[in-house]
């Protein structure tokens, strides 16, 4: 008879599931935590989500929800670091995180998921220390990263590439996003097909659902009769909100009519180099002709991102990688067609021809035809609006905690621990 999973402890060292997704660090990961750890605690399943604290004004635990616990640990200053600056921290975080189990009986906690390299890293000595299975999830990979580098990105470096070897090969079970990222945790890492489990992240399909496009526009004051061409997530080279500004702008080149009704909007913040640039994006649109079409906004909460993603036309994810593309699934909960970039999990995210259209390659121009090509064929995009929802409602994130729970339950029955 399998053991009972009482209580998780998930480690998400550089970001916290209690920063809004959008800026900075935060996105896709921290959705995905927070609704995992939302759902197993439904379950009666307590969940501990151990992360690094960036603010002495943040309490060393907050409650996320009854039976979720964020715990702030201190390592290094407070405030945000760059990912790059984190490794020389991980050692007082990792002992931090020993302290906090010591204050317990043993045996406190029956599981450990790590989030991210950093997290997988401090996994490693916690793992040996609980006696405990570690389950990890990757989110992105260096080499995966490196492969599909933007112009102005930065390679990941060799330290992580090391960091990751070893985390694929000490995790009892990794858990992939998509088939594809479980073959290449197999191809680039040698993991073990064995230990590698695909499931899919999900998305609240009650918070993201269709609602009337009028009187949100209303609320956005965006004209009604506007062509809306979305962008939400990090402003960063990786998720390439530059490849939509240029398309943009060549749709305007080729169709000066489109002027009066076309709308950008970009829903986000800076993130990694574009940190230190915050303006750079803004600054494009100026040079490119297209300031007066673009709409720069904050990153919003969920109930404020569905009522953009009910609003538009089309969402847009022109990414050079992404492990699965977690705004094209909401988009289309919403009944959004997406046009997306036929990269990493955005093949799985996105059904070609059903849902939304995905284009190889980053070429602007390719962008700019489908982009007007569903402005001028109503037919067309309502027929992907359909389908879009059709194709969102296979990813809802009890499906997704169904089978974490398996991967949880097959890990504690077949724990290794290294010596």
């Amino acid at each position: 008879m399998p053991r009972q999973i009482r209580r998780v402890a998930t480690i998400s060292v550089h970001t916290s599931p209690l920063d809004q997704p959008g800026t900075g660090d935060a996105g896709g990961m921290n959705v995905y935590i927070v609704e995992v750890a939302r759902r197993l605690a439904a379950r009666g399943i307590e969940v501990d989500v151990f992360t690094r604290a960036t603010s002495a004004n943040q309490p060393p635990v907050a409650e996320l929800v009854p039976g979720v616990q964020v715990r702030h640990v201190q390592a290094g200053p407070f405030e945000d670091l760059d990912k790059t600056d984190l490794p020389a921290e991980l050692c007082g975080f990792t002992s931090a995180v020993l302290r906090a189990e010591a204050a317990h009986d043993p045996g406190y906690y029956d599981l450990l998921h790590t989030h991210y390299w950093l997290s997988g890293q401090a996994g490693l000595s916690v793992k040996r220390r609980w006696g405990v299975p570690l389950v990890h999830s990757m989110h992105t990979m260096a080499k995966v990263k490196n492969a599909a580098l933007a112009a102005g990105d930065s390679p990941e470096p060799a330290g992580r590439v090391l960091g990751e070897q070893q985390v694929v090969e000490a995790a009892d079970r990794l858990v992939a996003n998509t088939a594809e990222e479980a073959r290449q945790l197999s191809d680039l890492y040698g993991a073990d097909p064995r230990r590698v489990a695909t499931v899919n992240p999900g998305v609240d399909l009650s918070t993201f659902r269709p609602a009337g496009t009028a009187e949100v526009r209303r609320r956005l004051r965006l004209p009604g009769d506007a062509y809306v061409l979305l962008f939400v997530g990090r402003i960063q080279p990786l998720k390439a909100p530059d490849v939509l500004l240029r398309a943009a702008a060549r749709m305007l080149a080729d169709h000066p009519e489109l002027r009066s009704r076309l709308v950008v909007a970009v829903v986000g913040g800076p993130s990694g180099a574009a940190r230190s640039r915050p303006e750079e994006l803004q600054k494009l649109a100026t040079t490119l002709g297209v300031a007066d079409v673009v709409r720069f906004e904050p990153p919003a909460p969920q109930a404020a991102l569905a009522d953009w993603y009910r609003a538009a036309d089309v969402t847009v994810v022109p990414s050079y990688s992404e492990s699965f593309g977690l705004v094209a699934v909401e988009s289309q909960a919403c009944g959004t067609p997406v046009v997306a970039a036929a990269v990493g999990g955005l093949r799985t995210a996105v059904d070609h021809g059903g849902s939304g259209i995905l284009i190889p390659g980053h070429d602007p121009a390719d962008y700019a035809a489908v982009l007007y090509d569903l402005a001028a064929r109503p037919g067309l995009r309502d027929r992907l609006a359909r389908g879009a929802v059709r194709h969102a409602r296979a990813f809802g994130w009890d499906t997704t905690v169904d089978r974490l729970l398996g991967v949880y339950t097959e890990a504690m029955e077949r724990i290794e621990i290294p010596a």
